[in-house]
C-alpha cells in the first residue's frame, strides 16, 4: 500500500517506513500516512486493518462484489461468528456497537447484495419480516412466534413427500420449510 506523504508529497510504501526510521517513529508515521479516517472511528479502523480481513476480501471478490469498507465491515460482523440469523435492524445495531459508520439503508442494500451473490439466504417468516442466514447448507427453520427467534432444523429431520408440479419455464431452486412454534398453552 502506498500513499502520498502530506509533508513532502512523495509516494511512500509501508515497507519503506521501517528502513528509514526508528521503530518508535514507525507507528506515528503509519498513523499519519495510512490512516484515512478520523479518530472517532478508531475501533472500525483497527478492525479494517487486521489481517483476518483478507478472507473477507477474497469472499467478496469470489462473489463478484467490490470489497468496500462498509461491505467488509458488515461481512466480518456476519461471518466471523459462524452461522447466524440476523435481521437488517439487528445487523445495524451490531454495526453501531462496533462503531461502524453505516446507515440502515446501506445495511439493507448490502444484505440484499450478499443474498443475490449467494453469500446469504433470506428467510421470510412473515410479511415485512425477514432474516438473513449465513448457513448456506440445506436446512429448514423453527420460528418462535413469541420471541421472534429463529433456529435451524437439520435437513434430514424434514421429509417432503411430494411437491406440486413446477410451472412451465421454471426450475426448482430450493424448498424452505419454516415451522412456526409458540409457547405451550397453560393447562
Amino acid at each position: 500500500m502506498s500513499s502520498g506523504c502530506l509533508i513532502c508529497c512523495a509516494t511512500v510504501r509501508k515497507s519503506d517506513i521501517g528502513l528509514k526510521f526508528a521503530p518508535t517513529q514507525v507507528k506515528f508515521l503509519e498513523t499519519l500516512l495510512f490512516n484515512r479516517s478520523n479518530l472517532r472511528n478508531l475501533p472500525y479502523i483497527s478492525m479494517m486493518n487486521e489481517r483476518p480481513f483478507t478472507y473477507v476480501i477474497e469472499l467478496l471478490h469470489s462473489a463478484g462484489l467490490r470489497p468496500t469498507r462498509q461491505r467488509m465491515a458488515l461481512a466480518r460482523l456476519l461471518f466471523d461468528e459462524g452461522n447466524r440469523h440476523v435481521t437488517a435492524e439487528e445487523l445495524h445495531r451490531d454495526a453501531k456497537k462496533a462503531r461502524i459508520p453505516v446507515s440502515l439503508s446501506t445495511v439493507y442494500n448490502t444484505l440484499h447484495q450478499f443474498t443475490e451473490a449467494g453469500l446469504l439466504h433470506e428467510v421470510v417468516v412473515e410479511p415485512g419480516r425477514a432474516y438473513f442466514d449465513t448457513n448456506l447448507a440445506s436446512h429448514h427453520h423453527f420460528f418462535f412466534e413469541d420471541s421472534g427467534d429463529i433456529e435451524d432444523i437439520p435437513d434430514n429431520q424434514v421429509t417432503i413427500s411430494q411437491l406440486p408440479d413446477i410451472p412451465e419455464g421454471t426450475e426448482l431452486n430450493r424448498v424452505d420449510v419454516v415451522v412456526r412454534v409458540g409457547a405451550q398453552a397453560q393447562k
